[in-house]
C-alpha cells in the first residue's frame, strides 16, 4: 500500500500570475566622456574603525570594605595510638623502639630513602627560583621613569575617638609588620572615652590589628628591637618607659616607675648597640636624657641634664624632642631641642660637663626630626619650623644645605636607607615630599597629597620602597615609592660626597670671612673707645683755652718786636 501526502492551496494565495512573452531587446552603446570628470572630485581613501560590541566606560567606586580574619591550627604532635599518652616519655620511647624493630617500617624507610635522595639531587641540580635576567634589569636606565608613589594600604584607628599617630616603627625582619603609637598631643584635650591602646599591623591586612599594645598611658613613641623582633620599647605621655614581648601578649612585661621616669612626655626612645641587646635611651621635654636596661626598669642606669651652661641645672635645661644614635659611633649621640638647637653629646666623657660637646643653632622652632645620613654619618638632617637643613659636624655656625621656606610646617623627616641623596619630609598640610638633592635642591622631586589632615610621623622601610606616614586623624598610610627613587643610581655616592665636600668648604670660607669681619669690627670699636677716652681726658674749659690763645699771641708779638730791635 502506497501512502501519498497531498497539499492543497487556493489559487488566490499564490499572488499575481506571471505572464511571459518574446520581444526584441534594444542594445544601447554608452561611450565614455572624459570631459565629465572635471565635474567630480576624487575622494581620498579613509579608514574607519567600528566596534561590534557595546561601548563601556570604567569608573572607580569605593565599595564596602571586606573584612577577613585569618585562622589556623598549630599541630604540634599527634598520630599516637589511643592507649599511649604522648606526655609520658617512657611510653613514647617504648612505642618508638617497638615500631623501629618492625620489618615493614624498615622496608618502607629504605624505599623512601631512595626516592628522597633522587628528589634532593634534582633540587640541587636545578634552581627553580633562579632569575636569569636579573643583571640586565639592573642595568636598565630607570632615570627616564617619572617619579611617582601609590597608596598601598591605610591603617585606621579602630576607636571612635581618633588619635594622632605620633610614632611608627617597622618590624626588623623584612618589614612585614608596622607598629604604630597613638596619642593625643594637644594639652588637656584628652577625653574619658579616648582609648590608650596602640597597635601592631600586618601590612597585608588593614582591617584588623595583629596585636594590641595596652600601656598605662598614651604611647608617644615606640621602637622595635633590631636584635630581637619580638620586643618593643615605648615612651608614654606620662613620662614612663614601657617594655613589651609580643610572645607574652598585649600587656607590658615591665614599666618604669613614675618617680624615676621623665616628668614630661617621652618624645623619642631608641635602642642602643650593646652586647645584651637590652639597652635603650630616651629623651623628653623635661630636659633629661635617660639610659635604661629593659630587664630592670625600676631606675635609669644613667642620666644627662641638657643644661647649655654645663652645670646640670634642670631649671635651665633645654627640652629634648628628638634623638639620633648611629651604631657606627657608639659613644656619640645627638639631641634636638624645643628651642631649635641641636646638641652633640659624648656619653663616655669623664665629667657631666664634658658630655655636651657642642651645639648647632639654625631653626626658629622645635627640631622635630634629627637623623644622620646612613652613607655619610658626618652629615645629618634636621627639620624644624618651615625648613629642612643638612649639616656637617665640622661647621657649627650654619648648615651646609637647606630647603626654601615651605608654606606649611614640617613635622618629620628621614633619609632613604638605599639612596644617599634622597630624603623624605611630611608637612601639616598632609603632603609627603621626596627630595633628591642631586637632581634639584630648590624644590622636591615628588610631592604626594597623602590626606587632608596634618601628617605627624614618618618612617621608611629598610628596602627604601615602602613609606609609612601617620596623620592627626589616626590614619597610618602605606605608600610604595617608584623604583627610580628607591634604587641606587650609578656614581651617586661619589657625586654626593663631592657635593657635601664642596658645600662644607664653602661654608668654612664664609665662616672664616665672617670671623674676620667680626674681628675688624671689634678692633674698630676698641680704637673708637680709646680715642673717645683720650678726648675725654684732654678736654679743658673754654675760658682756659681763650687765655692760652691770648698768651700765645702776646708771646709771639714780643718775640717779633725783639727781633726788629736787634736788626736796627
Amino acid at each position: 500500500m502506497e501512502i501519498v501526502h497531498v497539499y492543497t492551496k487556493l489559487r488566490s494565495e499564490f499572488g499575481r500570475q506571471c505572464l511571459s512573452s518574446d520581444r526584441t531587446t534594444p542594445l544601447l552603446d554608452v561611450r565614455p566622456q572624459p570631459e565629465l570628470a572635471r565635474n567630480f572630485v576624487q575622494r581620498s581613501s579613509r579608514d574607519q574603525a567600528l566596534q561590534a560590541c557595546l561601548e563601556m566606560s570604567e569608573h572607580q567606586v569605593n565599595t564596602k570594605r571586606f573584612e577577613s580574619d585569618s585562622r589556623g591550627i598549630n599541630h604540634v604532635e599527634g598520630g599516637w595510638p589511643k592507649d599511649i599518652n604522648p606526655d609520658e616519655m617512657e611510653q613514647t620511647i617504648r612505642f618508638r623502639k617497638k615500631v623501629e624493630k618492625d620489618e615493614s617500617y624498615i622496608n618502607s624507610i629504605l624505599q623512601l630513602g631512595s626516592v628522597m635522595e633522587h628528589y634532593i639531587r634534582q633540587n640541587n641540580a636545578v634552581d627553580i627560583y633562579q632569575e636569569y635576567f636579573e643583571e640586565e634589569e639592573e642595568e636598565v636606565d630607570e632615570s627616564q621613569e617619572p617619579p611617582s608613589a601609590k597608596t598601598i594600604n591605610i591603617f585606621r584607628d579602630p576607636n571612635e575617638v581618633k588619635r594622632t599617630v605620633s610614632g611608627l616603627s617597622w618590624h626588623p625582619d623584612g618589614g612585614r609588620k608596622l607598629a604604630a603609637a597613638y596619642s593625643c598631643l594637644e594639652f588637656q584635650k584628652t577625653s574619658k572615652d579616648m582609648s590608650v591602646d596602640s597597635y601592631i599591623w600586618d601590612v597585608e591586612n588593614p582591617n584588623k590589628p595583629e596585636l594590641t599594645l595596652r600601656p598605662g598611658s598614651h604611647l608617644v613613641c615606640l621602637d622595635y628591637n633590631p636584635k630581637d623582633s619580638h620586643t618593643l620599647v615605648g615612651g608614654t605621655y606620662s613620662g614612663q618607659i614601657v617594655y613589651w614581648d609580643t610572645r607574652r601578649g598585649s600587656q607590658p612585661v615591665e614599666t618604669s616607675s613614675v618617680e624615676q621616669s621623665h616628668r614630661d612626655p617621652v618624645y623619642k626612645i631608641i635602642w642602643l648597640q650593646s652586647k645584651t641587646g637590652t639597652d635603650a635611651f630616651s629623651a623628653s621635654t623635661d630636659g633629661q636624657v635617660l639610659w635604661w636596661d629593659v630587664r630592670k626598669l625600676s631606675e635609669p642606669t644613667e642620666r644627662l641634664v641638657l643644661d647649655p651652661a654645663r652645670e646640670e641645672n634642670l631649671d635651665r635645661a633645654l627640652g629634648a624632642i628628638s634623638l639620633e644614635f648611629e651604631a657606627t659611633m657608639p659613644t656619640k649621640f645627638m639631641v634636638g631641642t624645643e628651642q631649635g638647637t641641636v646638641i652633640s653629646c659624648n656619653r663616655k666623657a669623664k665629667t657631666p660637663a664634658e658630655k655636651i660637646v657642642c651645639t648647632y643653632e639654625g631653626h626658629h622652632g622645635p627640631v622635630y626630626a634629627l637623623q644622620r645620613n646612613p652613607f655619610f654619618p658626618k652629615n645629618f638632617l634636621t627639620v624644624g619650623d618651615w625648613t629642612a637643613r643638612i649639616w656637617s659636624e665640622d661647621i657649627k655656625e650654619s648648615s651646609i644645605m637647606w630647603t626654601k621656606y615651605q608654606m606649611s610646617y614640617l613635622m618629620d623627616a628621614c633619609w632613604s636607607p638605599v639612596r644617599p641623596s634622597v630624603f623624605f619630609t611630611v608637612k601639616m598640610d598632609g603632603v609627603l615630599d621626596v627630595w633628591d638633592i642631586l637632581f634639584k635642591q630648590s624644590d622636591p622631586t615628588l610631592s604626594v597629597k597623602v590626606c587632608d589632615s596634618p601628617l605627624y610621623s614618618l618612617r621608611v622601610q629598610d628596602n627604601g620602597r615602602l613609606v609609612a606616614c601617620g596623620s592627626q586623624q589616626g590614619e597610618a598610610t602605606l605608600l610604595e615609592i617608584c623604583s627610580g627613587l628607591s634604587t641606587p643610581q650609578k656614581n651617586e655616592k661619589s657625586l654626593l660626597a663631592a657635593m657635601f665636600e664642596r658645600e662644607t668648604k664653602r661654608e668654612k670660607i664664609l665662616e672664616a670671612r665672617q670671623r674676620e669681619i667680626r674681628l675688624k669690627e671689634r678692633s674698630r670699636s676698641e680704637q673708637g673707645q680709646e680715642e673717645e677716652a683720650r678726648r675725654e681726658e684732654g678736654e679743658e674749659d673754654p675760658e682756659q683755652l681763650i687765655a692760652r690763645a691770648e698768651s700765645d699771641f702776646y708771646n709771639l708779638v714780643e718775640t717779633e718786636l725783639k727781633r726788629r730791635e736787634r736788626t736796627e
